[in-house]
């Protein structure tokens, strides 16, 4: 018998030391407390799912203030003697030279079968371990980067499907008599995994197609951030990490002439700090919460978050001075804007911390011409996201929690008066949209601006995907944020219940 251990990590989103960047207080998560855990031995590959260069005011820090050389998401992972990685879709959100630089300062292989067109990319790799076991990998990351990434960030790339890529990496790693195949996806589950039956119909995340058609013996997944503690799925062994470092997984598996056999699990992070990475934090961290706590300006009313649903039934303050930002910025009749899955809010005094980590994605904004036609379409894709139970409780509707969480994916509007009635079929939900008081009628058209990611169709809105787009700004709306409070010093928010729900 011949083992192989797996340490995995997929999601850190900037998340190295063991901080909560909302508050700036301590946190028993990071990547930096995960690899304090890691071993190294010949037997052993420790292997990253991607999504690591974005996503926390940490890396927003660096970003912002010119900060990415040398490139310290890479010196933090090298602390930890990662043997393989692959690119997740945020990797490519600052832009093809930081990408580059992350690739290049890594002392891991980036595997990634589907991306053509970057330096140091490999399709596959065999790496033989101190015990004589040849394993075989590659990296896959969803397609769906084409959709949502900006243009100017993917010139010159490539990105494909990847369950071809990963079938021909396969057939090359076959070729090279490995003992055991390993795949890398960014990319999660479209199917639940006990019972096959799909959860949606967009193929983002292809892992159980994978499982099927493909006879990997390995399967790390990430994107979704939902954990799945190791386990064996149409005779592939799976695993899939939460977001943000909070746990890893670990998988030991013993290969013998009869097969290959698995004993794993997800664990915590911990409370201790890999030295060599803490020393690299600490002034950077110092450094980045004097950034953060900057003040910003005020507002007449704090903005606090309450549960998803309340939110989405009642309206948002938060939602409500985000479209008063666009709107400012763009100049557009009417707004629409999301929240993410977890929502800091802001105190009366704005700091830059309670900006970047409220609003996090490196979104910017774009304005299109709808008309009635497309509001309603977007609007009772919005109305999706209410259900009912058997009592009459108004609830977030299942198809907004599987097979991923995706609160930023409900819309709030402003600019026009919705009424949505919840007993109504799905499809048939929204039954009034007025402008300016008016019932707005179907040959009137108005500028809507909206984050460049809800412009591309993305998340259930193909109704924006072919309007025509009259101005795209290039500034980050959380920049656009700062700079509108900062113009102004002072905020009085808008406090309009732009929605209505009946239930």
């Amino acid at each position: 018998m011949k083992q192989l251990n797996i340490y995995f990590t997929s999601d850190i989103h900037g998340y190295f030391s063991p901080l909560d960047y909302a508050t700036g207080a301590h946190a028993d998560t990071g990547a930096a407390n995960c690899m304090r855990r890691f071993p190294n031995d010949g037997n052993t590959l420790i292997i990253d799912g991607g999504d690591t260069l974005q996503g926390s005011p940490f890396t927003y820090y660096l970003h912002k203030n010119g900060l990415e050389d040398p490139c310290v998401p890479a010196q933090i992972m090298n602390c930890a003697g990662y043997d393989f990685f692959t690119l997740g879709n945020h990797d490519f959100n600052y832009g093809q030279e930081n990408l580059n630089r992350y690739i290049r300062s890594m002392d891991a292989y980036c595997l990634c079968a589907n991306v053509e067109g970057l330096e140091g990319v490999r399709k596959t790799a065999v790496v033989t371990m101190k015990n004589g076991l040849r394993v075989g990998l590659t990296g896959i990351v969803t397609h769906h980067i084409n959709i949502w990434e900006r243009p100017e960030n993917l010139k010159g790339l490539t990105i494909t499907d990847p369950v071809p890529a990963a079938a021909a990496a396969l057939e090359a790693l076959k070729r090279e008599r490995v003992d055991i195949t390993v795949c890398i996806y960014h990319g999660g589950f479209e199917c639940d995994l006990d019972t096959g039956a799909a959860l949606t119909d967009s193929d983002e995340n292809q892992g159980y197609r994978i499982c099927r058609e493909l006879d990997f013996d390995v399967l790390l997944t990430g994107h979704q951030h939902i954990p799945i503690a190791p386990r064996r799925l149409l005779g592939t062994y799976i695993c899939q990490t939460p977001d943000k470092a909070k746990q890893f997984a670990r998988m030991a598996l013993q290969v013998t002439d009869s097969g290959i056999t698995m004993e794993g699990s997800l664990e915590d992070a911990g409370g201790e700090t890999e030295a060599q990475a803490a020393a690299i934090l600490a002034p950077l961290d110092r450094d980045a919460a004097g950034w953060l706590d900057t003040p910003v300006g005020h507002l007449d009313v704090p903005l606090l978050p309450e549960e998803h649903i309340v939110m989405a039934r009642e309206g948002s303050g938060i939602a409500n001075f985000f479209n008063q930002v666009q709107l400012a910025a763009s100049g557009a009749e009417i707004s629409c804007t999301s929240l993410g899955n977890q929502v800091k809010g802001f105190r009366q005094n704005i700091t830059v911390r309670d900006v970047v980590a409220t609003y996090i994605y490196p979104n910017t904004l774009d304005t299109l011409l709808v008309n009635r036609t497309v509001l309603k379409a977007a609007l009772e894709r919005c109305a999706q996201y209410f259900s009912l139970t058997p009592d009459g409780t108004l609830e977030v509707s299942q198809d907004f929690l599987k097979p991923k969480v995706e609160h930023y994916n409900y819309d709030y509007f402003a600019g026009i008066q919705v009424t949505m009635d919840i007993r109504n079929p799905v499809g048939s939900r929204v039954t009034s949209i007025r402008y300016q008081g008016q019932e707005l009628p179907d040959g009137r058209e108005l500028t809507l601006c909206m984050n460049n990611y809800r412009s591309s169709g993305t998340g259930g809105y193909p109704c924006f995907r072919d309007c025509p787009k009259v101005r795209q700004q290039q500034t980050e709306i959380s920049e656009l944020i700062m700079d509108y409070v900062l113009e102004r010093g002072s905020i009085t928010v808008d406090k309009t219940k732009w929605l209505t729900v009946l239930y």
